[in-house]
């Protein structure tokens, strides 16, 4: 039996998992994590994922996006 760890323990989270947790669209999401030196993007292959307290980290610093 496959146990679904909930998205607040998961250290990383696909586009859309992010996108309902912290309320941003998917596309917008994308566009962020477009750039090489992204800190808070893990590719696994093709793969994007974002590195959950680090997104919340730079959100705290952010006035907008």
């Amino acid at each position: 039996m496959e146990r679904k760890v909930p998205i607040w323990e998961k250290a990383n989270l696909t586009i859309e998992e992010a996108a309902a947790y912290f309320g941003i669209g998917t596309n917008k999401l994308r566009t962020m994590t477009d750039g090489e030196n992204c800190p808070f993007v893990l590719w696994v292959g093709s793969k994007r994922l974002i590195k959950r307290r680090k997104f919340e980290k730079f959100l705290e610093e952010q006035y907008s996006i």
